[in-house]
């Protein structure tokens, strides 16, 4: 039985299509193998009926559960609806691990459809999977509409009221579900949700016995790692794609500067990039180039070995395919240049020909939710990076904490504690802490900020040379290089050692 469970007020019809494309994007294999075999109008009609069917089941199987607004003081009593998806196809009661996904600052579903590692690995663990939105985001928002009217209503975004979310939830599950009460509970996550994954361990041992934390950047934050090294990394993927590639780019600011200097020179950037709305002044310029610095990382994150769709709709190895537009060499000309980054940038922003211009105020899916992550970056969420120009591709800005902390304040009339994430956490005396893998790929621009060595016997690193942002917990594909494969049947290793650990000492534990 697949079942969704949902705490949060939403849109029926929007919330349903979501949840069934996750569902199905789970077993699309397997659909695609019935379809290949279904040549009639009668069996297509019949396969059409059975998949309603299933969708009808679904339908039925909505719940709802509260949560409390502020699990760390008493004045506030509130609660609110928070959604998670459930599917226990494969799990083997009573006690069946249960394989938790801690969510990132998005919609559930869409990060549901992204992890197929989940799903391919729930039958061999006999294993439930849950997927908890986080709060704040896709729809999950404790206070509605009013959720984003102003920082006295955004105060409960945190990480901390986060993994209590978690917590509660799995105590719930437990208490409820028929053979969930000694179910052992692995966290799982990528990115944000992958630090969250390995702070869920860490503050709530009693609840999951271990946590894989991918591409987790838990030591980006300041004095844990030198503020340049993330977009290093960035040029590095861009320095091996291909020839004259990061140094044409970083050649392609000043070349910025010289065209937008003049009003005919703004008009030819605005057609030659396809831009929606015309470039018109100097600050019209600084978001274009902070728009084509976001693709450039965003590249990086997603270079993956095949075609895929999950910031954008791009080939495979994307950053090569860049880089062919990319090869000049040194006399080239200013809009020559330029011509190329267009092209570039059409790879990332409009690989499929589907679009009729470019927008420079977004970057990525929109299932990703930019304003809650701009207030936890401008309170807890404190990441120093810098660029010199020099050893990266950019152009070259200081960390400057001050200014940064002045423009929190004027968008939320807050200020960040720099510090806050290290001492709640830690920072990097984790040691006394056990059962966490922290994975990453050598191409992912956030390894930078995570663990890529090993700290003790149980907090290992699984480091990926050919992996971009997360790989791992992405669906197998034929493309995939061996680095990644290897990792996975590592990770399912440390979770059947961590399961069967788990039983046994509930099997020894005293009943009376």
């Amino acid at each position: 039985m697949v079942a969704l469970l949902t705490r949060v007020g939403f849109s029926y019809e929007t919330s349903l299509i979501g949840f069934v494309m996750c569902i199905l994007s789970g077993f699309r294999l397997y659909l695609m193998v019935l379809f290949s075999r279904c040549f009639s109008h009668s069996c297509q009609v019949q396969m059409l009926v059975i998949i309603l069917f299933v969708i009808v089941i679904i339908l039925f199987a909505f719940f709802l559960k509260l949560s409390q607004i502020d699990h760390f003081g008493f004045l506030e009593d509130g609660t609110f609806k928070q959604r998670y998806l459930l599917s226990d196809k494969y799990w083997q009661q009573p006690g069946g691990p249960i394989l938790f996904y801690t969510g990132n600052e998005g919609d559930i579903t869409w990060f549901c459809n992204n992890t197929g590692f989940m799903w391919e690995i729930a039958e061999e663990l006999g294993a439930m999977l849950v997927f908890a939105e986080h709060r704040y985001y896709g729809e999950s928002l404790p206070f509605g509409q009013d959720s984003y009217s102003d920082s006295k209503h955004l105060n409960y975004l945190t990480s901390e009221q986060a993994l209590a979310d978690f917590a509660v939830l799995i105590q719930n599950l437990k208490g409820t579900l028929p053979g969930a009460q000694h179910s052992p509970v692995i966290a799982v996550g990528g990115s944000y949700g992958g630090m969250l994954s390995a702070w869920f361990r860490m503050k709530y041992p009693h609840v999951v016995v271990g946590a894989l934390a991918s591409s987790a950047p838990i030591w980006q934050f300041p004095g844990m790692v030198p503020c340049g090294d993330f977009y290093k990394t960035v040029t590095q993927d861009f320095a091996k794609s291909g020839i004259n590639c990061d140094a044409n780019i970083r050649k392609s600011w000043k070349a910025v500067n010289n065209v937008s200097s003049s009003a005919s020179g703004l008009q030819w950037l605005s057609e030659e990039f396809s831009l929606c709305a015309p470039l018109k002044n100097k600050n019209d310029v600084l978001t274009f180039k902070s728009w084509l610095q976001e693709t450039w990382v965003n590249l990086a994150m997603v270079d993956y070995p095949y075609e895929a769709n999950f910031l954008q709709p791009l080939p495979r190895w994307p950053i090569q395919v860049v880089c062919k537009y990319l090869s000049f060499d040194s006399t080239v000309s200013d809009y020559q240049l330029l011509q190329g980054v267009a092209q570039a940038a059409k790879v990332y922003y409009n690989y499929t020909g589907s679009s009729p211009c470019l927008n420079t105020s977004q970057t990525a899916t929109s299932s990703l939710g930019y304003l809650g992550w701009f207030y936890q970056a401008c309170t807890e969420m404190v990441m120093p990076m810098c660029t010199d120009g020099v050893q990266d591709m950019f152009e070259p800005e200081e960390w400057n904490f001050q200014a940064f902390s002045d423009e929190c304040k004027a968008m939320f009339g807050i200020r960040p504690r720099a510090d806050w994430a290290g001492t709640v956490y830690g920072g990097k005396e984790i040691s006394s802490h056990s059962n966490i893998i922290f994975s990453n790929g050598g191409l992912d621009p956030w390894s930078s900020g995570g663990v890529t060595s090993n700290i003790s016997h149980s907090l290992v690193s699984i480091m990926i040379p050919d992996g971009a942002h997360h790989l791992d917990l992405r669906y197998s594909n034929d493309l995939d290089p061996p680095s990644v494969r290897a990792a996975r049947a590592l990770e399912v290793k440390y979770f059947q050692e961590w399961i069967k650990k788990a039983k046994k000492t509930h099997r020894a534990a005293p009943t009376g």
